[in-house]
């Protein structure tokens, strides 16, 4: 029936075949014959979470278990929104297409902070109450979140029956073995929950109470009787040999990265004091070259895919980057698959690694500098000279290149105007080193891209404690960089500074923030990260309604002692490392890469391990 009503209306909206299912690849077990069922929601269009690399382990992780069942479910673009809305068709998963109110798990991954809105508005489509506490005791669904946004989990406290905090792998499985037990004693949703707080990595936020000072900062935050204080997440200890799987849905229709995929290595070593990644995903391990040179051979072979991308945080930081590089540049172009790379170090680029990069990338290549002055990127740890700026750039012109892209952000803690002007200066200084090499390529002009972000303070980084820049300090500092560019060969972009004060706020946020997502949700906000779709009024209005105001989330300067809403949430990097880090960053001092000199971020100590031998 449902099938019949679908294709009824999917030449009548763009992309169709997001709609349908069917690829090669995607694994069809019949519900009847398995006893647990999970529907993996990705709160983006088809497009954005087929290119989800998270989503491909778990989804192949899961089906691997004879009895489990994981299908995959995505956000419809409004064309197919309104068609089901108007002809009573709920949010269903692509293998069945079956609804997904009636999977036992419904399962999102949370990848960015302006996809929450997203997530509300798919599980009114399904018809599941939007909020936890309207739920039926029912066991199912259970409603999950995991990914790097739940590391503050509170905006969306009120929504999920669970957040899963760190690594899936084996946390996810855990879960789902639990709760086979419990549906076949028949229990009801909390006496599963209640079981379920002594997986390591789950969180029940139902379970704790948050008190707020008279000024709004977060007084305390308890558990309730025989539920853990704090919670701690998971990792996969082995990453080496940790599941990954051979195979990929290949989709019919052009996604955004539409290719095979290989993890090489996670977490980082570099500790830069902006980046939430890098300590989120700490300690650093990465996979062996053998291992690595199979996992790309067979997804190649399985999937048909010309195209291979190795995924991390830093590439260039493997610790045996040129062999790897090496056997798989003579398996890809033995087989005519293009290698993409990811951005790579400016501090660790030699010549050896430029002749094995142009042979798989012809184009432009990508730094991130992050400041435009040295005193900034010693502040933020970027741990990168000018001279190695240089001498990289040196390298790539005299290696052909006439383009390069470069990464900056704006609003840093302890900016000044001076580091502003030092972005225009020192891709000035790029353009006249192009001009200066006898070899540089002949008869093509230099081009020096610079894009620039709004600094984004996140939890779990040295500058959580730190204010965000006003809408108009923004402004003022992109006209300022602009007035500084006094030449065409070089050209800036920035982001929507609006975009990102909606980021911080919703990064730093407590639980009182669910009312203001419902409310901009309810008011017409969805696929908040697409500049089309944005409604930046909506959700001022939203926090008027409330009685809250953005600023205090984005723009204010928070204490060392301060509560902070996600202080019960341990990613086992302590506290203590970020004060002295910051510290450290207002003293315009650094911090040696992990590799050099470990720091004590704390770690090793709640992981019983070193990071190297």
């Amino acid at each position: 029936m449902l099938r019949e009503k679908i294709e009824k209306y999917l030449l009548d909206v763009q992309k169709p075949s997001r709609y349908i299912g069917g690829e090669m690849g995607s694994i069809i077990k019949n519900p009847d014959e398995t006893d647990v069922s999970f529907a993996f929601c990705f709160p983006d269009t088809y497009d954005i979470g087929m290119s989800h690399l998270g989503m491909k382990i778990l989804y192949s992780l899961t089906n691997s278990r004879e009895n489990y069942r994981c299908e995959r479910v995505f956000a419809p673009s409004e064309d197919f929104e309104k068609i089901m809305r108007e002809n009573d068709i709920p949010l269903y998963s692509l293998e069945n297409l079956q609804p997904v109110r009636e999977f036992d798990f419904i399962g999102f991954t949370m990848q960015y902070e302006l996809s929450y809105t997203n997530v509300l508005n798919m599980l009114d489509l399904a018809g599941v109450p939007v909020w936890q506490k309207e739920r039926s005791e029912n066991l199912s669904p259970i409603v999950v979140a995991g990914g790097p946004c739940v590391c503050n989990a509170e905006p969306l406290a009120d929504f999920f029956d669970i957040m899963i905090l760190g690594e899936g792998e084996e946390v996810n499985l855990e879960l789902m073995d639990l709760y086979y037990k419990h549906k076949q004693k028949g229990s009801s949703r909390t006496e599963f929950l209640r079981d379920a707080v002594n997986i390591q990595g789950v969180y029940v936020p139902s379970f704790y109470n948050v008190e707020y000072n008279i000024d709004g900062t977060v007084r305390s935050i308890t558990s309730d009787e025989g539920v853990p204080a704090v919670i701690h997440k998971r990792i996969i200890s082995d990453f080496d040999k940790v599941y990954y799987p051979d195979n990929f849905v290949v989709p019919f229709t052009e996604i955004v990265h539409d290719r095979a995929s290989v993890e090489v290595l996670r977490g980082c070593i570099r500790g830069c004091r902006f980046c939430q990644a890098g300590f989120l995903y700490r300690p650093f391990r990465e996979k062996s070259g053998e291992s690595i040179y199979s996992q790309a051979k067979a997804l190649c072979e399985n999937t048909g895919y010309d195209e291979l991308s190795l995924a991390s945080l830093s590439t260039s930081d493997h610790s045996d980057i040129s062999d790897m590089l090496s056997n798989l540049i003579d398996y890809t172009e033995k087989n005519k698959i293009n290698l993409s790379l990811p951005s790579l170090r400016i501090d660790n680029f030699s010549e050896e690694l430029l002749e094995k990069v142009k042979k798989v990338r012809k184009s432009g290549l990508t730094f991130a500098p992050e400041a435009g002055t040295q005193r900034l990127r010693d502040v933020i740890n970027k741990n990168v000279t000018e001279d190695e700026i240089m001498n990289t750039c040196r390298i790539a012109f005299e290696g052909g290149y006439s383009s390069v892209k470069l990464y900056f952000m704006m609003g840093l803690p302890t900016e000044t105007d001076e580091d502003i002007v030092g972005i225009a200066e020192l891709a000035q200084r790029i353009v006249d080193l192009f001009y200066s090499i006898p070899e540089r390529p002949k008869g093509r002009g230099v081009q020096v891209s610079i894009s620039t972000a709004t600094f984004v303070p996140k939890p779990f980084t040295p500058f959580e404690f730190e204010p965000q820049d006003t809408r108009e300090m923004i402004e003022r500092k992109q006209k300022l960089l602009i007035d500084s560019v006094k030449t065409k060969k070089i050209k800036v972009s920035w982001h929507n500074s609006d975009v990102s004060l909606l980021e911080a706020v919703l990064a730093r946020g407590d639980r009182r923030l669910s009312k203001v997502i419902y409310t901009a949700w309810k008011n017409g906000c969805k696929f908040d990260s697409w500049g089309e779709h944005f409604k930046f009024d909506v959700w001022m209005n939203a926090f008027k309604e409330c009685g809250l105001e953005p600023e205090f989330y984005a723009c204010r300067k928070r204490e060392y002692n301060e509560i902070m809403p996600w202080e019960h949430l341990d990613y086992y990097v302590s506290k203590d490392f970020f004060i002295r880090e910051n510290m450290k960053a207002r003293e315009f001092k650094t911090t040696p890469n992990c590799r050099e000199k470990c720091s004590g971020c704390g770690v090793t100590a709640m992981t019983r391990r070193a990071c190297f031998d």
